[in-house]
């Protein structure tokens, strides 16, 4: 392993050159490659005068200093905390080194844009001296310089911190407490003899990445209409029984799967789709390498295997009928993973929206209530899931709206790439209408328990829907973040979720 030592401090005698050289000597005993660099060495003027930082010819030390940074394979600043974030100096060597070309660079491919990290092969961490408490400036302070240079700065180039040290206060140390210091800060050094990162960091980022890939934001939706469908068949009593919490746990691993070969068939439109957010674009933990294909191969297969045993379980424990409940599991399982995945591959038909209202609503639905001892044949489930669907159908709608570039490249026919973004808000308009006076009216004619006349404030958030979508979406702008028109949509299914659900308690 290659490393590259950074002393962003002005003065190379200061205690910070004291802990470069302890990190460095700990660093050489773990047998790596080290190199140091200071900047305050370094001739070169720290301010962009051009236009572009790329535009701007390097000096001969930023030039060397360039090279150091592409031979590293791990970073490591060491600096002062002044004003809550890193020295003049060391912030001109980013201005004039992290440019254009070199650390980042855009790109259009096709219909899209975007941006590509350049020093994503490489680590980095953080060694920061201050005379705050380490613990006010993290949790009173909110380390804004840990978290610009963390996430603005190397982030932005694709370099992935793995370690911030904060020593502190320096000003009132005594000798023991800053021997203390550089001994662990050359333990530091020691400790890249198993990498850049230690074993309870490795562990937390692949849990962090785990559930960053199962996206648990949009599990609650397909659980609450299992419940109304679970409630409808006996009331209350059925969130006691041992086979509605199968049941649940078969959703859950079901779903799990689901969204984790999403992530894997879909990864070609998530790598070039720019306009990624938290409701759109997957998780992105392919693309960003968080995961590996054959980690999620292995995911997928373990879900699976969970969603066949809960499901056993449930059939042998279930008050309904073994057939319907066997049939409904099923059917949910084959259009949930056909969603994507082959020879189905609905989302590549423009059958993805319907698939994704149905399993979400009707069909999970109609699951509960067979599960506790419904008949699928009874209208009720039916007509309870009816407005729930088209409530759906909004949100899954819109969420192709930021993927449309990237889908269009890679054949995915959602209603957005297929009918363009004026057709898909015209889709998302009708349903949400659609939905608000089917809930009314089944309310109006008292045909379904559950309702009350709060379902009727549906009318009002259907028009604040259509309202935005007539005043927030350009048709003609093709693929864009749509963040508020997601949330307003999302929100939206709560209605005809939480409605019945309360009502039927």
């Amino acid at each position: 392993m290659n490393v590259l030592l950074v002393l962003g401090h002005p003065r190379t005698d200061s205690f910070c050159g004291a802990l470069a050289d302890a990190y460095c000597g700990g660093a050489r005993e773990a047998d790596v490659d080290v190199r140091e660099l200071a900047v305050a060495d370094l001739e070169f003027d720290p301010d962009v005068h051009a236009e572009c930082p790329s535009d701007q010819p390097l000096e001969p030390d930023l030039r060397e200093a360039e090279q150091d940074l592409e031979w590293a394979d791990h970073l490591v600043f060491v600096y002062p905390n002044w004003w809550g974030t890193m020295p003049a100096r060391l912030k001109g060597f980013f201005d004039r080194l992290f440019r254009p070309g070199f650390a980042f660079s855009f790109y259009e491919d096709g219909e899209g844009a975007g941006k590509e990290e350049l020093l994503d092969d490489k680590t980095a961490e953080l060694i920061v001296t201050m005379d705050v408490p380490p613990r006010i400036y993290r949790w009173l302070l909110r380390q804004p310089g840990n978290h610009a240079l963390k996430r603005a700065t190397l982030g932005y180039a694709g370099v992935r911190t793995t370690r911030v040290t904060n020593l502190g206060p320096i000003e009132d140390s005594d000798l023991e407490e800053r021997e203390t210091w550089l001994e662990d800060v050359r333990e530091l050094g020691r400790s890249l003899e198993t990498g850049p990162e230690s074993r309870l960091g490795r562990t937390k980022r692949a849990a962090t990445s785990w559930l960053k890939a199962l996206r648990l934001q949009f599990y609650p939706m397909a659980w609450i209409a299992y419940t109304i469908g679970a409630l409808a068949a006996v009331g209350s009593g059925a969130l006691t029984t041992g086979a509605y919490w199968l049941g649940l746990g078969f959703l859950f691993f079901l779903e799990a799967a689901t969204v984790l070969s999403n992530e894997y068939a879909d990864y070609e439109t998530d790598r070039r789709n720019t306009f990624a957010g938290p409701f759109t674009g997957g998780s992105r933990v392919l693309v960003d390498d968080e995961l590996s294909f054959g980690q999620l191969r292995a995911g997928i297969a373990a879900f699976l295997a969970a969603t066949a045993a809960f499901g056993g379980a449930t059939l042998l424990t279930g008050a309904g009928s073994t057939a319907a409940t066997a049939g409904t599991m099923g059917a949910l399982a084959v259009l949930a993973l056909g969603y994507t995945l082959s020879p189905l591959r609905l989302a590549y038909r423009t059958l993805g929206e319907l698939d994704v209202a149905v399993t979400h609503s009707v069909g999970v639905l109609v699951l509960g209530f067979v599960v506790l001892g419904g008949a699928w044949h009874d209208p009720l489930p039916w007509l309870l899931g009816l407005p729930f669907l088209l409530s759906v159908l909004p949100s899954i709608t819109l969420a192709g709206v930021p993927d449309v570039a990237a889908d269009r490249l890679v054949g995915k026919r959602t209603i957005a790439a297929r009918f363009g973004v004026d057709g898909a808000a015209a889709v998302a308009a009708t349903t949400a209408v659609l939905a608000a006076l089917t809930g009314a009216l089944w309310q109006f004619l008292e045909l379904v328990p559950g309702y009350g006349p709060a379902i009727y404030l549906g009318l009002v958030h259907a028009a604040a829907v259509v309202w935005l979508l007539r005043s927030r979406l350009e048709p003609d702008a093709g693929a864009q973040r749509i963040d508020l028109l997601m949330i307003a949509s999302l929100s939206y299914i709560t209605w005809f979720g939480v409605v019945p659900l309360v009502g039927l308690l």
